[in-house]
């Protein structure tokens, strides 16, 4: 052994050089404080001007705006949050760009959980400075939209049979695009008539729907329909309303029962009166619709059959005609007792007394002469015809000049028989006003001629039949028709079917039914019932809904036409099966990531709409290792990963839809571990730092006599080991080197002294960002034999007391936050830098000591050297270590 005489300048340079490398290995405080990322949260109401301040990202960071170079602010994503916010570059501070921020623009599809917010990055520069800040702005929801009802007018139909406290479901309700209070809060009526009330129930999601309550009894006949304002308000302050037409239809029942306009009806006849002649219209009415309102006329029973068949009654006109002839030489006397039916109502009664005159010969003459067209006793004339239209002449020749007669016309209608200008018994007979055919078709006159003092009176009857003209256009039953069906539906399925009515009659009255030019073609509809039907089958995810025009055309010259409006809603069926985005998923996530961290995203679509489109996720396998998140469908790990114990997880992951069947399909998940440099090299060879091995003196230098060998559990470059002497202890300088890659020790020059050699040896991996490594003493024993085991154990006792390893352990900074692999150091180009000239300093150091120690030992000519002569007795040999063969290695 070596006296020692105060520090050694090996040992002094050593320490030296370490300090300084550990000096400048450490990371910049500067890099250490921005290497994280930050979050700033701010808040800001929607409608804000644009320029409006948000916050001030550099004084909420406390950041040092006196430094140099100056800080910068950089927005990496400015063509998407340009729209919205303005970054000054220089302080960091936020403002708003829009014009006006709006919420409902932002976050078409409604907020998240969170609100709506907007994320941003913000990059904080230059590099020396460089930190990412996580910038989230949350948009606050102001009143700033009135609700809407989809309509503007909402139909409700109310039977008038319907009972009090009846409640009837106004479907169409009103939205607002604005949040909680601000939204849709309350309905009410502008007008309730003093027979309707509204009430408002909520469902289980919150949606609000107005209920039309009856609060008095109905009666079409009184009132057919009810129009008012429906009023929606929202809670904001002020409240902002929206308002649609409410119109409640009275539907009719059959509640009324015929009646007639006249209950008794006097008839007087001469005896020679023709056959044919029309002798009383009977009318009743009834205010109910449709086949309600149907009547037919009958005589009662009390009417005798002689009688009846005498005089014929029309049993739908109510009109009486003499049928046959009777003793024109003797005066009767008839009565006639009349009923009018109709469905599920007693008759009503009316009565007819007809009196016949006998005939006085030679009666007063009446010459009609017409100048409408006539035939038979009917004129006819087209209900286009204007008022004061001359129908004919008739002239009265009076054989009895000894009195005055009287000629006047009897029956309704508008018409008028006046005398002709200042002509004696000439009388014109014209009409009042505009002949309607839609209200009458016929009108039944009679000219009455008789004597001032009595005598015979006679009576010329005339028929005036209404020519019906094209003059109304087709009506339907239902201008517009909302109608749902189900999609896939079979070809040629039945939707509707239209009604449209016409006033006019014979081809002016006829419709047809046709499609409009905005009308699909796989639409239909029959010309004649008016039948709506589809000829294919609908695809709600190709087309939710189709509105045309459909055509109600009459037959008239010109024709006339009108329209109605069909809305057709398809619903949607689960007939899509979730997708995935891709077919498989790869994701590379590096070994320790952190538990419940997001590892990746998997995007799947449904093309389906409500339940039958919401998607539910679910592992398959592997669900004790991973949980998937079912709403953004992130996968994450429950606990963190090690790659050594397994690199690679496949995983099976369904998508299963909210169908009812359900439909799914699977995707396969790969979930590849990069490997993080988190295991040391362990050394498996020598065994322990109190190991030691015989070296002969006359060794020849080149011989390797003994070697280093450990294993790392990373991989790549992590993995790879290089072995270095960081220390010595006994020998010259330059006596043994180690091979960096192999780790063999091999003796460099001639042992000129026996004793005991120490080696310190490092073991580093090459792993990013720094390396880890461990240490092992090699103890070298130069002597011919060993034979006194218990003196080298007392050196090797000795030696590691003396021995202080100065390096850190290798779990020192793995306990503690620092860079990730794939995070770059913005420094790390200038330390390794100043790191290698570091160590280039400390080997010509070591070098310088090694040379002087080795002169000093040289001139005193070994007086610090105690040579010991003992036998060895060691067992020969080798030992295998894996696929290696290493000399063994006592230990003690």
């Amino acid at each position: 052994m070596f006296q020692r005489r105060g520090p050694s300048p090996s040992r002094t340079g050593l320490i030296l050089g370490w300090c300084i490398l550990l000096l400048f290995s450490s990371p910049f405080c500067c890099v250490a404080h921005f290497s994280q990322a930050k979050e700033l949260f701010y808040s800001i109401r929607e409608g804000v001007p644009m320029g409006a301040f948000i916050g001030a990202i550099g004084q909420d960071l406390k950041l040092d705006f006196t430094v140099d170079p100056p800080f910068q602010f950089n927005l990496p994503q400015q063509k998407h949050s340009g729209q919205y916010v303005r970054l000054d570059n220089t302080t960091g501070d936020l403002y708003t760009s829009a014009t006006e921020l709006d919420r409902e623009t932002l976050c078409p599809d409604g907020p998240t959980p969170q609100g709506c917010v907007l994320s941003l990055d913000v990059f904080v520069l230059p590099q020396q400075y460089f930190q990412l800040v996580k910038v989230k702005i949350s948009v606050e929801d102001v009143n700033d939209n009135r609700p809407r009802f989809p309509v503007e007018e909402i139909c409700v139909s109310i039977p008038e049979n319907t009972p009090v406290n009846a409640r009837f479901a106004v479907e169409q309700s009103a939205v607002d695009p604005d949040l909680h209070f601000n939204s849709v809060q309350t309905y009410w009526l502008v007008n309730d008539f003093g027979v309707f009330t509204l009430d408002v129930e909520e469902n289980e999601g919150g949606e609000l729907t107005p209920f039309l309550i009856v609060t008095e009894a109905l009666d079409r006949e009184m009132q057919a329909e009810y129009i008012t304002d429906i009023i929606a308000e929202d809670g904001g302050t002020p409240p902002l309303l929206g308002t649609a037409t409410l119109k409640i239809i009275i539907t009719d029942v059959n509640d009324n029962c015929p009646r007639f306009t006249k209950l008794l009806i006097n008839v007087t006849l001469q005896g020679n009166t023709s056959k044919g002649a029309h002798l009383a219209r009977l009318h009743a009415f009834d205010p109910d619709l449709g086949v309600n309102a149907q009547i037919s006329y009958v005589y009662s029973e009390r009417v005798p059959r002689e009688t009846q068949r005498l005089f014929h009654l029309d049993q739908m006109s109510g009109l009486i005609k003499l049928a046959g002839k009777f003793n024109s030489e003797t005066s009767k006397f008839y009565k006639l007792t009349v009923l009018a039916k109709g469905p599920g109502c007693i008759p009503a009664v009316a009565t007819v007394n007809i009196h016949i005159h006998k005939v006085i010969t030679a009666p007063p003459a009446v010459v009609p002469r017409y100048i409408a067209a006539e035939r038979n006793g009917v004129v006819t004339m087209k209900e286009s015809e204007p008022a004061f239209s001359p129908i004919a002449f008739f002239t009265v020749k009076n054989t009895d000049t000894s009195q005055k007669l009287d000629c006047h016309l009897e029956g309704f209608g508008p018409f008028r028989l006046m005398p002709y200008q200042q002509l004696q018994n000439e009388y014109l007979l014209e009409t009042t006003k505009d002949l309607d055919y839609e209200e009458t078709q016929e009108y039944e006159l009679t000219v009455v001629t008789k004597g001032t003092s009595g005598g015979a009176v006679i009576k010329t009857f005339l028929k005036v039949h209404v020519l019906d003209e094209n003059d109304n256009a087709p009506v339907f039953k239902q201008s517009f028709v909302e109608i749902s069906v189900e999609e896939n539906n079979p070809p040629n399925t039945f939707l509707f079917q239209l009604q449209a009515t016409d006033l006019d009659s014979g081809a002016h009255g006829e419709v047809v039914y046709l499609l409009g030019g905005d009308a699909p073609g796989f639409f239909s509809v029959d010309r004649d019932t008016g039948v709506l039907s589809v000829t294919t089958a609908l695809d709600r995810e190709e087309r939710e809904t189709y509105r045309f025009m459909v055509r109600a055309v009459d037959q008239g010259t010109p024709r006339k036409e009108s329209i109605a409006t069909v809305l057709i809603r398809v619903e949607d069926r689960n007939d899509n099966t979730p997708r995935f985005i891709n077919k498989d998923f790869t994701f590379f996530v590096p070994e320790n990531f952190p538990g419940f961290g997001e590892i990746g995203v998997l995007s799947v679509t449904d093309a389906d709409a409500g339940e039958n489109g919401w998607v539910a996720l679910s592992i398959l396998n592997g669900s004790d290792v991973f949980v998937i998140d079912t709403g953004r469908g992130a996968l994450r790990a429950r606990t963190p990963l090690d790659r050594e114990q397994q690199g690679t997880y496949e995983l099976w992951v369904e998508a299963v839809d909210g169908g009812k069947p359900a439909l799914s399909c699977a995707t396969m998940v790969t979930v590849l571990l990069l490997d993080v440099n988190d295991n040391p090299p362990v050394v498996l060879f020598p065994q322990s730092n109190q190991s030691y091995m015989l070296v002969l003196p006359d060794t020849l230098p080149g011989t390797p006599v003994t070697e280093v060998y450990a294993v790392d559990r990373d991989t790549g470059m992590n993995a790879v080991i290089a072995y270095s002497i960081i220390k010595r202890k006994g020998a010259e300088p330059g006596s043994f080197v180690i091979d960096p890659e192999t780790g063999n020790i091999t003796l460099q020059r001639e042992l000129s002294n026996r004793g005991l050699y120490s080696l310190l040896v490092r073991v580093s991996d090459h792993g990013q960002p720094e390396p880890l490594h461990a240490t092992i003493m090699v103890n070298l024993f130069v002597n011919e034999t060993v034979s006194n085991e218990s003196y080298i154990q007392s050196l090797l006792t000795n030696e590691a007391e003396v021995v202080e390893v100065e390096e850190r352990p290798w779990y020192v900074g793995q306990l503690t936050d620092r860079p990730r692999p794939f995070e770059l150091f913005p420094c790390q180009p200038v330390l390794i830098a100043l790191s290698v000239t570091c160590l280039g300093l400390l080997l010509v150091v070591i070098a310088l000591a090694s040379y002087i120690c080795c002169r000093r030992i040289r001139e005193h000519g070994g007086d610090g050297q105690e040579e010991v002569e003992t036998p060895l007795n060691m067992n020969g040999g080798s030992v295998q270590l894996g696929d290696r063969k290493i000399r063994q290695m006592a230990n003690i």
